[in-house]
């Protein structure tokens, strides 16, 4: 395999098909997560090839823009690098990686496992965290047209794969179901060193939030 020339045209390939996605989830959040993982596999025994096609794959398709078809983004990928004729052994790697990589509410148990899983899954979750982490979910909650907040709609820990995939909950409800519980979801030593100051920095966020919606500043 001529691994920088796959590379090179997974990058091409995952930039044409995102093109029109919406901001949160486009090539410049696969951009930043391929960045992130590339960092943190420089502190882990690894197979950077892997790391890299997975991070660049892990959204092509993702299932939120895809009538929750969690079979579309791994179906997509798998076809491309046999095109790119990548090795079997890989491609069924990065298929699990897609797979298997991103937070789904609950308690889901992931079925497999990797440390090239484990960096991608790191490098994805702090995409989540921090200043762009929170641009993120606000772009995301404008684009399904959710409120902001309503202090009468609880943050729900206990909602199942469905429910969470289904929630219209206001966006703020999203920072407890999902962003703040991720700091201590982290695999890698340099995920959870990068996630916490992430995560101090959107208490902080909240801290305002909440001070300018009650008028005290």
């Amino acid at each position: 395999m001529n691994k920088p020339q796959i590379l090179k045209n997974t990058e091409a390939f995952v930039k044409e098909t995102l093109k029109n996605a919406e901001g949160g989830h486009d090539w410049f959040h696969i951009q930043r997560v391929w960045k992130n993982a590339k960092l943190i596999a420089k502190n882990e025994n690894t197979d950077l090839f892997i790391v890299e096609l997975g991070a660049l794959l892990h959204d092509i398709a993702d299932s939120k823009f895809h009538d929750g078809d969690e079979s579309v983004g791994p179906n997509v990928a798998s076809k491309f690098l046999q095109q790119e004729q990548v090795d079997a052994e890989v491609i069924d790697h990065v298929v699990k990686i897609i797979e298997n990589v991103s937070f789904k509410g609950g308690n889901i148990q992931q079925e497999f496992n990797s440390i090239e899983l484990q960096i991608i899954q790191d490098a994805d979750r702090l995409d989540a965290l921090g200043a762009i982490g929170i641009a993120r979910t606000f772009n995301y909650g404008g684009f399904k047209a959710r409120a902001l907040y309503d202090p009468e709609i609880k943050p729900d820990l206990n909602m199942s794969k469905e429910e969470y995939k289904a929630s219209t909950a206001p966006t703020i409800n999203h920072f407890y179901e999902k962003l703040l519980l991720l700091k201590d979801r982290m695999n890698t030593e340099t995920g959870k060193e990068i996630a916490q100051k992430r995560h101090e920095f959107m208490e902080l966020y909240l801290e305002q939030f909440y001070a300018e919606w009650n008028g005290k500043v």
